[in-house]
């Protein structure tokens, strides 16, 4: 590789891991293509991005970024889950997709600045997502207003079931 291809890729992993929210570091083995495909999917569809990593290359790019704490984590085959939005995206998957998969170990994460083991990805992984929250936020909020409209509405319906049962008495 050309010295000015190394650099171009060092400028754009720096800036990355710069407006990264969470990453996750993972131990790359052999998979085969199938589950790599998998992988890639689910990550993308979860708004993830994923890349295989140059160990030098990522070093030199994590520094001055939150990144440079899990820098020493980059030795051997290592893959990295980037999310620049929902920072339980990329622990969540990775988690549900490494169950049952030996070659494929996770072994640190940065998470809004702050550097996490392979405990704190699982714990992280059991929180609700970013969507999960905002659902559960709309129905607190439209809880009350449909109690509201149901209190409202009551007394006509109490009055409109008791002009219907004396109808039905005649």
């Amino acid at each position: 590789m050309l010295k000015s291809e190394k650099e171009e890729m060092i400028k754009d992993l720096s800036d990355k891991f710069a407006r990264a929210k969470s990453l996750v570091v993972a131990q790359v083995g052999k998979m085969d293509v199938e589950t790599v495909t998998k992988l890639r999917k689910k990550l993308r569809e979860g708004g993830v991005e994923y890349k295989v990593l140059k160990n030098t290359l990522a070093k030199r790019a994590a520094k001055g970024t939150s990144v440079e704490l899990v820098a020493d984590d980059f030795v051997g085959p290592v893959s990295v889950s980037i999310s620049y939005k929902d920072v339980i995206a990329p622990a969540k998957i990775l988690v549900d997709f490494t169950k049952d998969l030996e070659t494929l170990k996770i072994k640190s994460a940065v998470v809004e600045g702050k550097k996490t083991d392979v405990n704190g990805v699982k714990a992280l992984a059991k929180l609700p997502g970013l969507n999960e929250l905002r659902a559960k936020l709309l129905g607190m909020f439209n809880q009350p207003a449909g109690k509201l409209v149901r209190t409202i509405a009551e007394p006509g319906s109490s009055l409109a079931r008791i002009i219907k049962a004396k109808a039905e008495k005649q």
